[in-house]
């Protein structure tokens, strides 16, 4: 097995613990979440979250074993890209606390989130998950996922981010300035809550 084989596996035994441990961790937070009365906005897109997130292992896999993608002699800061990317993912769900989920939960009346990432940049999660589906496959030399996967989280970030500020208006959240709202994980965040 070449290094390049090794590092694949790798990534994908990290991203496999990684998204379990953090449904494991969204689901606890929801249950919570809803026991002090949140309400779901934004269900609707869910599975369009879902799908991407299982998609991108599989078109980067593809592409490494069928299209023959290897990384490059850039891959250095591919690498530290995608650990910044993790960073502030972390940096995100520990601003977020309980509050943060993968569904857009929010409980009427709490003040939103204004510190940690959440005081420098309006969706934090949402800018960590951009910078990982890009920076995973150009690791890995997989620059058609990186361009494919990339563009269909552009749409769904865009379809998540406006059901987002629709409920934290309903919910009376100012959304005004970098540090107003609270996204959540990679797919979603809790406004009660990426």
């Amino acid at each position: 097995m070449s290094g390049a084989e090794s590092g694949l596996l790798a990534f994908f035994a990290a991203l496999a613990a990684q998204r379990t441990s953090e449904l494991a961790l969204s689901a606890r937070g929801a249950k919570r979440l809803r026991a002090r009365g949140a309400r779901e906005y934004g269900s609707g897109h869910f599975p369009l979250l879902v799908g991407l997130h299982v998609l991108f292992p599989l078109a980067l896999a593809a592409e490494f074993l069928w299209l023959h993608a290897r990384p490059w002699a850039s891959w250095p800061a591919w690498l530290a890209l995608l650990l910044g990317a993790q960073a502030l993912r972390f940096w995100s769900m520990r601003a977020l606390g309980e509050r943060w989920t993968v569904r857009i939960l929010v409980v009427p009346g709490e003040p939103l989130v204004r510190g940690g990432p959440y005081r420098f940049l309006r969706h934090p999660a949402y800018v960590a998950v951009a910078l990982e589906l890009l920076a995973a496959p150009l690791l890995f030399g997989a620059w058609r996922t990186a361009l494919v996967i990339g563009a269909l989280n552009a749409i769904a970030l865009g379809i998540r981010i406006r059901a987002e500020e629709a409920a934290l208006r309903e919910a009376g959240a100012s959304s005004a300035g970098p540090a107003a709202r609270q996204p959540g994980i990679p797919m979603s965040r809790a406004p009660s809550e990426e």
